[in-house]
């Protein structure tokens, strides 16, 4: 069974073509990183318009890779929400015209679910290869985080006609910032570039995560929420007034220049551009993100005595979070899977996995879809 999966719900617009819900036979991703980096951030006008240029092309590019034809998948899956209202209407009205004019099933997916579902994949595909560490196992703990959601899920299956159905429940959330929203406005502060969180884990690898305490974050009511806002404003307090700030605005003008030219910026030429206190505050400041959102985690999977934790989002690349959740699974005997790289980005693979198993489950969509900048995920 193939679905091609479309998924445009922020600022990269990805086609892809899964067969029978764990083989990747495409997975097309156009960014547009470019176009938003000298905003230090996703302009929501420019990503629909760049999603509308492109959503065609990405398209036929992953069916011609994946050697079918659109007349060939069996349904179209499509993200529906979270997301930006106008990138997702780009990528929702193509995939529903298309199966529409082409009489095929459609399934709208929502974009958290996708992500957990790139851990199901990722480890189906392992487990057929004969390559994985460890099973999914169910009920499990999901920590989605990324730029726009860092959330805590229960996820368990019902096993129903041969099929599973898949439920959610959330533990917890973040009530400001998102995990990889503060990494990139950290990044903006300190002009590092953007996005920031790839930005700030190669500059942590050479500094001092222990140069600058910035506590514990405490909350009032759910231990298992998250908050950001407060670390990212601590950054700017360390920098106020400071020769940290004179550096950061050098680096800014230089960064800027660079652009002007057409000329990339390497990782070594930013970190000869980076005084050395400033590489220990960003590493100081990647500890306090990741030690939060690992052990949040661990006290949800202790919770909720699970047996395996999932752990997906574009901030799931993070080498230091990928590293610690690693410790944490030698230490407590606690399965910690986690999707590719690539998986772990916004991906079209992942929704197409999705939507497989909400098409074997009867669960598809008729003309009446619309896209939902808010969609929650489960109670």
């Amino acid at each position: 069974m193939l679905i091609l999966g479309i998924e445009s719900s922020c600022d990269e617009t990805a086609a892809a073509v899964v067969a029978d819900g764990d083989r990747i036979l495409s997975n097309v991703v156009a960014s547009q990183a470019l176009t938003h980096e000298k905003y230090g951030g996703v302009v929501p006008e420019l990503a629909s318009r760049e999603h509308l240029r492109k959503i065609t092309p990405v398209v036929d590019e992953a069916c011609r890779q994946a050697g079918t034809g659109l007349c060939q998948v069996d349904a179209i899956a499509v993200t529906e929400g979270p997301g930006l209202i106008g990138s997702l209407l780009v990528g929702l009205t193509y995939a529903k015209a298309t199966a529409l004019a082409l009489n095929k099933p459609f399934i709208g997916v929502n974009h958290l679910e996708g992500h957990i579902h790139a851990v199901l994949l990722q480890n189906r595909s392992e487990r057929r290869a004969g390559t994985a560490e460890a099973e999914a196992r169910f009920p499990n703990v999901t920590l989605v985080v990324s730029g726009g959601h860092t959330c805590l899920f229960r996820v368990e299956t019902i096993e129903r006609d041969g099929c599973p159905r898949f439920s959610y429940r959330r533990l917890g959330q973040t009530r400001d910032d998102a995990a990889g929203e503060a990494f990139d406005k950290v990044a903006k502060l300190l002009a590092l570039g953007y996005p920031g969180g790839p930005v700030i884990d190669r500059l942590a690898s050479s500094g001092n995560s222990r140069a600058v305490d910035f506590g514990r974050v405490r909350l009032k009511g759910n231990p298992l929420d998250f908050s950001f806002s407060g670390l990212k404003t601590a950054v700017l307090y360390r920098l106020r007034g400071t020769d940290l700030q004179i550096e950061a605005s050098e680096r800014r003008a230089w960064l800027s220049s660079r652009r002007e030219q057409g000329r990339a910026v390497s990782p070594q030429e930013l970190r000869e551009r980076c005084s050395q206190a400033t590489v220990d505050l960003v590493a100081s400041f990647q500890a306090a993100v990741v030690d939060d959102l690992v052990g949040r985690t661990l006290a949800a999977a202790e919770q909720e005595g699970v047996e395996c934790i999932f752990v997906s989002g574009g901030v799931a690349c993070n080498s230091l979070l990928r590293r610690h959740f690693a410790e944490a699974a030698q230490r407590t005997g606690l399965p910690v899977l986690f999707p590719s790289p690539a998986l772990s980005t916004d991906n079209a693979a992942m929704i197409a996995a999705a939507g497989y198993f909400k098409l074997r489950a009867g669960e598809c969509a008729d003309r009446s879809l619309t896209a939902h900048a808010s969609f929650p995920l489960g109670a």
